[in-house]
């Protein structure tokens, strides 16, 4: 009942907000040139999607596929790529161990800022990798072997924590950068309304993670509304772009995968195309 709940409380807040995906807000065009900060998640670093971009930090994984760089070079932005593999809303808002905060990227200049994040402080993909982490216990991503993370429910108290850490996110943007353009990225949608032999996980580990998805992508669009930012909800863009469908722009955990696609349970090379193409409409690219 509330995964159902917060799908429609989704629904109706992107039809509400006039700056979420499809109309382009006054002054919303993106200028060549312009400084761009890219934050976020795995979901925005790419892992797996080539060789990492040097210089990046061995933990996040970031790569010249990603949505942010494809963004940059269709738009000519100058790309500020702070995306970082395992990041959570924590480390936007603060250090990450010898990793700065991802939020120092954005200065008075910054003209555009996209933001992907929230799932791994709610155990979003890890509870999927978790379900379908081999006999070993261990998982291989971007080929890097790693102990199966462990399974955790996210309380309520986590959504609270997302949600105030995103509002905060939201308002150092702008106090930061008065003039930028704040952009949230949702997440693609991963678990399909039907499973297939590219999703072997269990009914009840499916509805876990699709009650998960379903209620930060309600916060993402609450916020985005309440704070006058944008939305691109790359989750229902991407509802026909499953894993088990003909096209899929995110990776599940087939058997005998190669990786060569991405990291499981992440986007692929199509997906982060989705998701840039998307953003280069909403900013008039």
């Amino acid at each position: 009942m509330w995964l159902r709940q917060a799908t429609v409380a989704l629904a109706a807040l992107l039809l509400a907000s006039c700056s979420v995906f499809g109309g382009r807000p006054q002054g919303s065009e993106a200028v060549p040139g312009g400084r761009y900060v890219a934050m976020g998640s795995s979901m925005a670093a790419g892992p797996g999607l080539g060789p990492p971009k040097p210089d990046t930090p061995a933990r996040c994984m970031r790569t010249f596929a990603n949505y942010p760089t494809r963004l940059a070079e269709r738009l000519l932005l100058t790309l500020f790529d702070a995306t970082c593999s395992g990041a959570t809303t924590d480390h936007i808002l603060g250090p990450w161990n010898e990793l700065p905060a991802q939020i120092d990227a954005v200065t008075a200049d910054t003209d555009l800022v996209t933001v992907t994040i929230g799932g791994n402080d709610l155990n979003y993909v890890g509870g999927l990798l978790a379900a379908t982490c081999g006999a070993e216990g261990t998982i291989t991503i971007a080929g890097n072997v790693y102990p199966c993370p462990p399974r955790r429910l996210p309380l309520d108290e986590d959504f609270d924590r997302v949600e105030a850490n995103l509002r905060e996110i939201a308002r150092q943007v702008k106090a930061r950068a008065p003039k930028a353009r704040l952009v949230f990225v949702q997440y693609l949608t991963l678990v399909p309304d039907v499973l297939c032999d590219a999703t072997p996980i269990s009914p009840q580990d499916a509805d876990i993670a699709r009650g998960i998805a379903a209620r930060l992508a309600s916060i993402t669009a609450k916020v985005a509304r309440e704070t006058r930012a944008m939305v691109v909800p790359a989750d229902l863009l991407s509802r026909n772009h499953t894993p088990c469908d003909a096209e899929p722009w995110a990776v599940g955990s087939p058997p005998d995968y190669d990786g060569s696609q991405g990291a499981p349970w992440h986007p692929n090379f199509s997906g982060m195309k989705g998701v840039a193409d998307a953003l280069a409409a909403q900013l008039g690219g």
